[in-house]
């Protein structure tokens, strides 16, 4: 799982062995970002986005779905759909990646983003009361086996392609319905048109992923850098 650019970060899951990748910024940090990959686990254009995190400033662990990475799209959407489909055990593995992340991380603030599943994984988060100061999810699915029923603590981003076949406009109205009734501070950016996974340039062979949208790309990393800075410089 070594990448260049990236320190491999060994924690636990009760017995499943994880292991993360660090980025780390040149200067001293000014927060620590846990990073929550796809449903195939961590992929190039995920690590891009890590390492685009370290040279904002920011130090960014990709964090660990399953221990490994998946053979094939059947075992990906199988080994997500069962964790997906345990709440309880879904979080518990979640929290696992921010514990590693305070750990290697000491004393700054943290934030959390995720895509895909990985956005799904920060609104999770958010759900289950995670100590962080903001979170952003990106063409991440919104549904959940358990609905939030206390105040959630970070503030939230959602960056959503409307054209999101994954993601129904039912389900959007059920989230915004859903943070309504805990008193949730979020922002839902919805981009015309847009298809699922629209920041990822590249399929995993290499070939030219037809959902990549440039502009969608560029407008919601915007808004994530723009809310990280504001969440940062509260007194």
């Amino acid at each position: 799982m070594s990448r260049t650019g990236f320190e491999e970060v060994a924690y636990r899951d009760g017995d499943t062995a994880l292991v993360g990748l660090l980025a780390r910024p040149t200067c001293t940090p000014r927060a620590a970002v846990a990073v929550f990959p796809t449903i195939f686990n961590t992929t190039p254009g995920v690590e891009a986005k890590a390492l685009a995190l370290a040279d904002a400033g920011y130090a960014a662990l990709i964090c660990d779905f399953y221990g490994r990475a998946p053979t094939d799209m059947a075992e990906a959407f199988a080994m997500g759909g069962a964790m997906r489909g345990d709440a309880a055990a879904f979080r518990r593995r979640l929290r696992a990646g921010l514990g590693a992340l305070r750990q290697h991380t000491p004393g700054l603030p943290m934030l959390a983003i995720g895509f895909c599943m990985g956005g799904q994984a920060v609104l999770e988060l958010a759900r289950d009361g995670a100590d962080l100061l903001a979170v952003a999810s990106f063409h991440g699915l919104l549904d959940t086996e358990a609905r939030a029923d206390r105040p959630i603590v970070p503030r939230i981003l959602v960056c959503h392609g409307d054209a999101d076949t994954l993601v129904p406009r039912e389900q959007v109205i059920g989230f915004w319905e859903e943070m309504d009734a805990v008193g949730a501070d979020w922002h839902f950016h919805s981009y015309a048109g847009v298809a699922h996974g629209f920041t990822n340039p590249c399929m995993l062979d290499g070939t030219e992923n037809p959902a990549y949208d440039a502009s969608a790309d560029r407008q919601s990393w915007s808004a994530m850098h723009a809310l990280f800075d504001e969440v940062l410089s509260r007194p």
